[in-house]
């Protein structure tokens, strides 16, 4: 089926109040599309012509009503990293995807975009990583959308159509969680660090260009797998460096020793005294980029930002809305300021 004819269908977002999710639903009304989300929470911003149904994703009841009468659902309700919450992420992540793909097999939805995440890697053991290369995650969150990816698999035996999307870690404008630490370090000129040399490769992905990724896989017909990626990258290092020069605070770029830091991280992390997860412990000092070959065949999916371009965006996009993130309560862990916890000691160092 030719992709215009599937402008108008009614189009289902779960998580819709999250960060990337009201991007989709935003990129979905331009293309056309009826929207309705479905999460716990409402957002003020919201637009009056999307419709809202408030549950969990838990719920069976709640999320078949949600699915009734959707052509397409996107299914981005997940417990991100941040949460560290291991039940959590059993119980949403994947126990939550199962409700989601029975409620949309039982209500013959044409099609499912399930968002994954390039942590079902962990470290790979090659790169590029493409949709070849076996999952091998290490940590809790991973493990939990591996699972995920399996309970999708299952249901694919079963007919239902599903495309599996696995972004990069995604930056743009309005993102922030543990971005928010680093934005605001640059913006007081404070020091940002890299682990050994930073060198690298790490490769982010825009939100803008993974929503258009999501909306090409939803116009596809048949069950598939993606990686998405932006296209022009380099290392850590160069990233910083980007965002240090494009900032001009007098933030200087220092470096750390890889294996003691880590072990920081990671204590700190399992104590409860920092914001970051395992996740960014085992992959902050490591490499790990997609191939995004197959996006481009199949999809027709070409991203047009680098890594250097959104990083900056996403700067200047906290600078201008930053009085207003800081107080921002109950948002979505990727829409709002976390607590720095022991990384705030990097603020009082000159």
């Amino acid at each position: 089926m030719h992709p215009d004819n599937h402008r108008s269908e009614p189009v289902l977002v779960t998580g819709g109040s999250g960060y990337f999710g009201c991007l989709l639903v935003s990129h979905l009304r331009r293309h056309g599309h009826r929207v309705r989300v479905f999460d716990r929470v409402d957002v003020a911003d919201r637009p009056a012509d999307v419709e809202f149904m408030q549950g969990d994703i838990r719920d069976e009841h709640a999320v078949r009503r949600a699915c009734q009468g959707m052509a397409v659902v996107h299914h981005n309700v997940a417990q991100v990293p941040l949460a560290k919450d291991r039940d959590l992420f059993e119980t949403v992540n994947v126990g939550g995807t199962r409700v989601l793909l029975e409620a949309c097999r039982r209500e013959n939805v044409r099609k499912v975009v399930h968002v994954s995440s390039s942590a079902v890697f962990g470290v790979p053991r090659t790169n590029p990583v493409d949709e070849k290369q076996p999952p091998h995650p290490q940590e809790a969150y991973g493990k939990a959308k591996h699972r995920a990816e399996q309970v999708v698999e299952s249901y694919v035996d079963r007919g239902l159509d599903v495309t599996i999307i696995r972004p990069r870690t995604i930056l743009g404008h309005g993102r922030l969680g543990i971005f928010q630490i680093l934005f605001e370090l640059v913006r007081r000129g404070k020091p940002i660090y890299v682990l050994g040399r930073g060198n690298n490769r790490y490769q982010f992905v825009h939100a803008d260009d993974l929503a258009d990724a999501c909306i090409l896989a939803g116009q596809r017909q048949g069950p598939d797998l993606f990686h998405i990626g932006a296209e022009r990258f380099g290392t850590m290092r160069a990233l910083l460096t980007a965002l240090v020069n494009h900032a001009a605070t007098g933030t200087r770029l220092r470096s750390l020793p890889m294996r003691l830091t880590t072990a920081a991280m990671s204590l700190t992390s399992a104590l409860g005294l920092s914001p970051l997860g395992p996740y960014h412990a085992l992959m902050y000092g490591r490499e790990m980029f997609f191939d995004g070959t197959k996006a481009k065949e199949r999809l027709g999916f070409h991203p047009r930002h680098s890594n250097e371009d959104m990083i900056c965006e996403s700067y200047d996009d906290y600078l201008q809305h930053r009085e207003q993130v800081l107080s921002r309560a109950g948002a979505s862990h990727h829409r709002s300021a976390v607590r720095a916890g022991v990384l705030s000691l990097l603020y009082y160092l000159p």
